[in-house]
């Protein structure tokens, strides 16, 4: 077999309140517990695993393959609750999204401070260009 990404863990100060956050973002259901995580399970058969620690947490980058309509809910979401956004993971281009590859993109950061990517189309991909 080859290797796949089956699960990750995601560091976090407290992890109800952030994987509530990534869940809704994602328009995914309420995370679920298993032993000491809290888990949202993807599509692709991989989850993320919430769990808390003390002490800083080293930012990370999480990128989501997601439909338009997921997009538009997290944009709409990205709205209401006032969160800063970027077009590109260096945060160069404030309050913009890209247009990659003939789709959408938009970077911005969940409550511990890591960057959450939302894409419509894969990179690289020639689809609809």
């Amino acid at each position: 077999m080859a290797a796949q990404l089956n699960h990750t863990i995601v560091w976090c100060r407290d992890k109800h309140r952030s994987s509530a956050f990534m869940a809704e973002m994602l328009s995914l259901p309420e995370p679920q517990p298993f032993h000491h995580f809290l888990v949202i399970p993807l599509a692709n058969d991989v989850s993320i695993d919430f769990m808390e620690k003390d002490g800083p947490i080293a930012p990370q980058h999480y990128a989501f393959l997601v439909g338009d309509e997921e997009f538009d809910t997290g944009m709409r979401l990205i709205a209401e609750k006032g969160l800063a956004f970027w077009a590109d993971p260096a945060r160069s281009k404030p309050g913009e999204i890209n247009r990659h590859w003939g789709g959408r993109g938009v970077y911005f950061e969940d409550p511990d401070g890591h960057l959450l990517e939302l894409i419509t189309k894969p990179y690289g991909s020639e689809k609809d260009l």
